[in-house]
């Protein structure tokens, strides 16, 4: 694409027609949608090129629009787009083309491939023009490859291109990919027909916010936490200082000053709280009497400031090292146990949604190391159909145990089918005799030696598959983007309650530096951007992580999940995870969590620093309380 232009035309595209007959489930208006921008944050960064391409409910297409767009700001990194500024110079600004845009999304389906970040992206630039984001549902082609599994080395645009026979001529070029996406989407969209897949259909709510400073990260304290201060001070560096009540000196200027000296200001009180300061002792605040009832010391603000002129030295984050699970202060993790006859497996003792503590930050048990997975099953996924809860938990645990995945949805992935008790009236039973996979008895996850079902090579091989607990070294690449890692949450499609995956960035303590480092639906990244969540489907999020610009003092991502409902996750059945490096590229980890009964939030995984090496252990640790009472616990502060 040279210059600016707009294009409105009625092109075949290299992919077939939608054949109407087959795919009644998937006839939708389609708008595809593609953005090159001039970096990653949607309240920050700028749009530089669009292009939105339509296609009518049979797949043929019924216009496309494309042009450059002048940012008004530095286009960014020109060697992934190249936009330079000349190129862009007399270009349209959003503003000038946004009316053309919105009448093309207007009543249709909005696609594009990590559909989330175009349309935050397009959300923001609309807003900026004072309008609203026209668009009422959207489909992401990435979440939607992720049901399908198709065989391929990953779910990149240009990867699934490949695979459905569409011709890429100019990666990053904005029309070409949304050109590339309509063909993707043709394919994808046979494959979910084939499959008797739901779209992952997701909600958009009107987008329309005049509001676009980016609200400035928290600068993050360089030091260790030293613990409690002594009663009349001194205080350290590093040490965790909370305020309650009014005070004489303005709050912002009390909290500059502390930050300045080296102390870390919070935003909650939790036993690792280094001291209080309010001028109340008696103050009937939350802050105030979990203070009193963690023994953390008060001090008044006059008492404050005087100890602020002499805030000795403390232990910056990289002098610091690793603590080994055990030691003295550091508290064993429960790892989980497998479900005793009428006993739920991870629920919290009495009291625990009062008082919720953690697990710490590494097994002690080596049974829980991650391990070579091999055996007859290695390289299969294989889906159990029926069963009670507890028998298809321990089918599960068996295909693990055997060296394949456990899948919990029926996907092109799938090599086997197990049936337990009951599991032959599954309403996918159909699709599986179509689709002609290989479908045993329970008996034969006892002894499958011989069974030789065909594998992708190079494809389920390349997966570690980790039982729950299980914990892996994450590899350590060089180049752009090498320390960009995600983990996904899928699970099977609920109507009676919806589940959303949370992120907690924690320093040594196990708790959140500042609220704001709670990643959840309602505030989706972090101030610095460096953890990201993706939510593009009713059964599965992904939270995005950029490890290389984490602060010292972030030692781990916790991913969690809470059921908004009245459901537990013994109701919901397993919870799949994932991990890789990057939105697109092919997992190199999963595990299937599932020995939950009554727990409504559950930790799904973690992400964390060990030496020079970052760690991810898939955890699969359920509480019976909500995602309020798991946020307080990670020292989010949360209105009663």
């Amino acid at each position: 694409m040279s210059g600016h232009h707009t294009i409105l035309s009625a092109m075949t595209l290299l992919s077939p027609a939608l054949d109407p007959a087959g795919l009644r489930d998937y006839a939708f208006e389609w708008a595809l949608v593609d953005v090159e921008t001039s970096g990653l944050v949607p309240r920050r960064d700028r749009v530089l090129s669009v292009a939105v391409v339509t296609l009518g409910p049979d797949g043929e297409q019924t216009g496309e629009f494309s042009t450059l767009l002048d940012p008004g700001c530095d286009p960014g990194p020109v060697h992934v787009h190249g936009l330079t500024p000349e190129r862009l110079r007399g270009a349209p600004t959003f503003e000038q083309v946004a009316d053309r845009i919105g009448a093309l999304l207007r009543d249709r389906v909005f696609v594009a491939h990590n559909a989330q970040f175009d349309y935050d992206f397009l959300a923001h630039e609309f807003a900026r023009a004072g309008l609203a984001l026209p668009v009422a549902r959207r489909l992401c082609t990435l979440t939607l490859n992720r049901r399908i599994d198709p065989p391929t080395d990953g779910l990149t645009l240009g990867t699934l291109a490949a695979h459905y026979g569409v011709e890429q001529t100019r990666a990053h070029d904005a029309l070409d990919d949304a050109r590339v996406l309509s063909g993707v989407l043709r394919g994808s969209l046979h494959q979910a027909a084939l499959l008797d897949l739901p779209l992952p259909l997701v909600a958009c709510p009107p987008r329309q916010d005049p509001r676009f400073a980016p609200k400035p990260a928290k600068a993050p304290c360089a030091y260790r936490n030293p613990g409690r201060a002594a009663p009349g001070g001194p205080l350290v560096q590093g040490m965790k200082i909370a305020v309650t009540g009014s005070t004489r000196t303005p709050r912002a200027e009390l909290v500059a000053g502390a930050a300045a000296a080296g102390l870390n200001v919070v935003s909650s009180v939790s036993r690792h709280t280094s001291a209080l300061v309010t001028n109340d002792g008696a103050s009937g605040s939350a802050k105030a009497r979990r203070a009193r009832a963690e023994g953390v010391p008060l001090f008044d603000e006059d008492t404050f400031l005087r100890l602020l002129d002499d805030v000795r030295p403390g232990t910056p984050h990289e002098e610091s090292a690793a603590v080994p699970a055990g030691a003295p202060g550091v508290p064993a993790p429960r790892v989980p146990q497998e479900p005793a006859a009428g006993r739920p497996a991870l629920a919290d003792p009495p009291g625990a949604a009062e008082t919720a503590e953690l697990p710490a930050a590494e097994p002690t048990a080596p049974r829980t190391r991650a391990r070579e997975t091999g055996g007859p099953l290695k390289g299969r996924r294989v889906l159990a159909l029926g069963g009670t809860h507890a028998a298809a938990v321990a089918a599960r645990s068996r295909i693990v145990e055997l060296g394949a995945a456990a899948a919990i949805n029926l996907s092109a992935g799938v090599t086997d089918v197990v049936v337990l008790d009951g599991g032959r009236a599954d309403r996918r039973m159909a699709r599986i005799a179509s689709l002609e996979l290989p479908v045993h008895e329970a008996d034969w996850l006892t002894d499958p030696v011989g069974a030789g079902a065909q594998v992708t090579p190079g494809r389920a091989d390349a997966v570690r598959v980790l039982p729950r607990g299980g914990v892996v070294d994450l590899p350590r690449t060089a180049g752009p983007g090498a320390a960009h890692w995600t983990v996904t949450a899928t699970w099977a499609q609920q109507a009676s309650c919806e589940i959303d995956v949370v992120a907690f960035v924690v320093d040594e303590d196990e708790q959140v530096s500042f609220d704001d480092d709670f990643v959840f639906f309602g505030a989706p990244e972090n101030p610095a951007g460096t953890v990201r969540l993706l939510g593009d489907g009713p059964t599965e999020q992904t939270v995005s992580m950029d490890l290389a610009t984490l602060p010292p003092g972030a030692r781990k991502i916790v991913v969690a999940a809470a059921i908004d409902g009245a459901l537990t996750f013994g109701d919901i059945g397993a919870v799949h995870i994932s991990s890789g490096p990057g939105t697109g590229a092919a997992p190199l980890v999963q595990a299937t969590l599932d020995a939950a009964t009554t727990e409504r939030s559950m930790l799904l995984a973690e992400v964390y620093r060990r030496g020079p090496v970052w760690r991810l252990r898939a955890v699969g640790q359920g509480y019976d309380h909500g995602l309020d009472t798991l946020a307080r616990a990670y020292g989010v502060d949360v209105a009663d």
